[in-house]
């Protein structure tokens, strides 16, 4: 398999812009964001600003076939992934590998029935949040990007080395666990359990961390998601509460989790992949979801008073 080169990134918000900046300094001719015409015309007028920097990308437009990736991070949010899975389509070639930096455990199966198993492995983001303000993002460069393979039988186990060597050579912090399924699940935990109460009470991590009644409220939700998790064939789900707790308690106290900055933002939040999904996987076995459908209901309620 060919060594990974040519990169196009499909999303600059908070995690795309960490890799893009990175990518961008490591090779910039390497590297192409793709975007729609008004974002074109928008990031060309004003370029989002990187820690102080305004980041000077190279862009392409769906239509342009003039440059074929040998991977693509796909990081937009969850209702610009089908529009991302249309517009990657010039670009991808037999071997392009499909790295999905989304939050929850639905968008690989989604981008596979597009492109298929064979160069798409599983993977998250976890480290500390980017923080936006308008155009301006500031990181303070802890993060990591975790990747494995769901089904070794699907999936060209080859991709990881390739994704390892590319990785180091870049600087981009990786990890790749021996039961990427276990860990895939665990972020979804952290991220249900915390994103969600923290866009409705409005609570920092350093809030969230030292308030003895929401630890209470989140071991309930993370309890819930166990389940669910046990019934989905993730092993091992009796340890995932403390594993969880252990990486909530290392995310920076006066962080703020992206879904609370959607809705400090009035922008539209991920409930989609996490209450809503919850709530569904509960109907596929027959598991209650109580806290979840509160946690929808609730964001549901926020979003209906971005209109007042």
């Amino acid at each position: 398999m060919k060594d990974i080169e040519n990169v196009v990134i499909c999303g600059i918000g908070a995690i795309g812009s960490i890799y893009a900046d990175k990518i961008h300094r490591y090779n910039s001719e390497s590297l192409r964001v793709l975007v729609d015409k008004e974002r074109f015309e928008k990031y060309t007028k004003s370029p989002k600003i990187f820690n102080g920097t305004p980041l000077d990308l190279k862009y392409i437009l769906p239509e342009d076939n003039d440059f074929k990736a040998d991977l693509v991070i796909i990081a937009t949010k969850f209702d610009g992934l089908h529009d991302a899975i249309c517009n990657i389509k010039n670009f991808v070639k037999e071997d392009t590998i499909i790295l999905s930096l989304l939050n929850g455990v639905t968008s690989e199966e989604i981008i596979a029935k597009t492109y298929g198993w064979s160069h798409v492995p599983i993977a998250y983001y976890i480290g500390h949040s980017a923080m936006r303000d308008g155009n301006n993002i500031t990181h303070d460069g802890i993060g990591t990007i975790v990747f494995g393979l769901k089904d070794k039988t699907k999936t060209d186990i080859s991709d990881i080395d390739r994704l390892k060597k590319y990785f180091d050579k870049v600087g981009i912090d990786y990890n790749t666990p021996d039961d990427m399924l276990h860990s895939y699940w665990l972020k979804y935990m952290l991220n249900v359990s915390s994103n969600q109460p923290s866009a409705i009470l409005g609570m920092t991590f350093g809030q969230m961390q030292k308030n003895s009644k929401f630890i209470e409220f989140m071991k309930n939700i993370l309890e819930e998601v166990a389940k669910i998790a046990k019934a989905e064939g993730v092993q091992n789900t009796e340890t995932m509460y403390d594993e969880a707790m252990q990486a909530f308690y290392k995310m920076t106290p006066d962080g703020k989790t992206s879904m609370l900055q959607d809705v400090e933002a009035h922008r539209k939040t991920e409930v989609a992949i996490f209450a809503d999904t919850m709530i569904e996987f509960g109907k596929k076995h027959n598991i209650p979801t109580p806290y979840n459908t509160v946690l929808k209901g609730l964001i549901e309620v926020i979003h209906e008073n971005y209109k007042i």
